[in-house]
């Protein structure tokens, strides 16, 4: 069902899949919504690809079919979607200390910290020290402070999100393993031959394409940035300058895999859809689904907190979290959310590869009302089987 011209909606929605089609609508239509996308495939077909509002406040430039947008940590599924697939090629398993592949890792007391810790939120280095506001965009000085980094409790005793240095983690491996950045990586081995478009670290010509983020006061980045400096929360964050708000020429070129991915609602959802699909999208086989299988085993740290755990946590992905960061009604959806309101994820009891994005962060450290609503319409589409 093609939009037709003139309404606050452009793209293609199959009429199967009009809740969301009138929730979309309806967030652009009260000002809830500034500017966004929303794309779903089911069984490997594109279903629902939306697009609307403003890109830029201040010009008014429309959201358009190719804009781009920032999705913080919808960046960390699609990095650990590379790592899966060198687990596919038997390049490494989630068991492997990570010093095998990168023996300055095995610095200060890290020598037997495997993949799984590491990317489960258990190693212990949540931040690093020693780090300049700036540094984030320097990945040799990124990658050398982790290496040296002494954890900070013992591995496995406490799970706290790695935010900043997962995606460096990510990206190292990768590098040590194939020669090649995560960036080109990922758009070699995965947006080229899906033909879609996200990326970390993005060219002059793609960086025109970009919506101007509206950094939310109340969003986790932002938060950390005010928290005590001796905190957990604000080390995280201590090598990102604070006047940062996700715009500038270095955010956009430089690659910061845990959270710089930039790119369209529609290349998340197609990611996703291959995985809901099997692993394979139009003929191209990204890789075999029991090579990621051991990717989403949810992690937990040894003793659990007494307050629980409020998110469930697996191997770089996060699995389905209500009610903070909900995916719809299966436990076995993964994915990751995005500081501000983005999401990413595959339902692979349903078959939905899914994707959300906006240019106006949401407040807070859940997934956002915008975010909720339009997953809560999806479920309540006809065109689920």
């Amino acid at each position: 069902m093609p939009i037709a011209s003139g309404d606050i909606v452009s793209g293609h929605c199959d009429r199967r899949f009009q809740p969301l089609l009138d929730c979309f609508s309806g967030l652009l239509q009260s000002g809830e919504e500034l500017g966004g996308a929303v794309a779903v495939y089911h069984r490997g077909h594109k279903v629902v690809d939306l697009w609307g509002g403003t890109r830029d406040r201040a010009s008014g430039a429309p959201w358009e079919e190719g804009t781009f947008s920032c999705m913080l940590s919808v960046s960390k599924g699609i990095a650990m979607l590379c790592l899966a697939m060198l687990a596919d090629r038997k390049l490494l398993s989630v068991d492997d200390p990570m010093a095998r592949h990168w023996p300055e890792f095995a610095q200060n007391g890290k020598a037997d910290v495997t993949i799984r810790q590491a990317f489960g939120h258990l190693a212990g280095i949540p931040y690093v020290d020693g780090v300049r506001e700036g540094d984030m965009y320097d990945w040799d000085v990124m990658v050398a402070a982790i290496a040296r980094q002494r954890p900070v409790w013992p591995v496995g005793s406490r799970q706290i999100y790695h935010s900043s240095t997962l995606g460096f983690m990510a990206g190292e491996l990768v590098r040590r393993l194939t020669g090649r950045t995560i960036g080109t990586f990922l758009r070699e081995e995965i947006c080229a031959p899906l033909q879609t478009s996200f990326f970390f670290g993005l060219t002059p010509a793609e960086q025109a394409q970009c919506a101007t983020m509206i950094k939310s006061a109340g969003n986790v980045v932002s938060a950390a940035k005010r928290a005590a400096p001796d905190s957990i929360e604000a080390k995280i964050w201590a090598s990102l300058p604070a006047d940062e708000d996700f715009n500038s020429p270095l955010w956009r070129e430089r690659e910061i895999p845990s959270v710089n991915g930039q790119g369209t609602a529609r290349a998340i959802a197609r990611i996703y859809g291959a995985l809901a699909a099997g692993g394979v999208m139009d003929g191209h086989r990204l890789l075999d689904m029991a090579s990621i299988a051991p990717f989403l085993v949810q992690q937990k740290p040894d003793p659990i907190p007494p307050e629980g755990l409020r998110l469930r946590m697996a191997v770089g992905f996060m699995l389905n979290s209500p009610p903070s960061r909900p995916m719809g009604p299966h436990l076995a959806t993964f994915g990751h959310s995005g500081a501000g309101g983005a999401q990413g994820f595959c339902d692979p009891v349903s078959g939905i590869g899914f994707c959300y994005t906006t240019c106006r962060m949401h407040d807070g450290a859940d997934a956002g009302v915008r975010a909720t609503s339009l997953i809560d319409a999806l479920y309540a589409s006809s065109g689920l089987d």
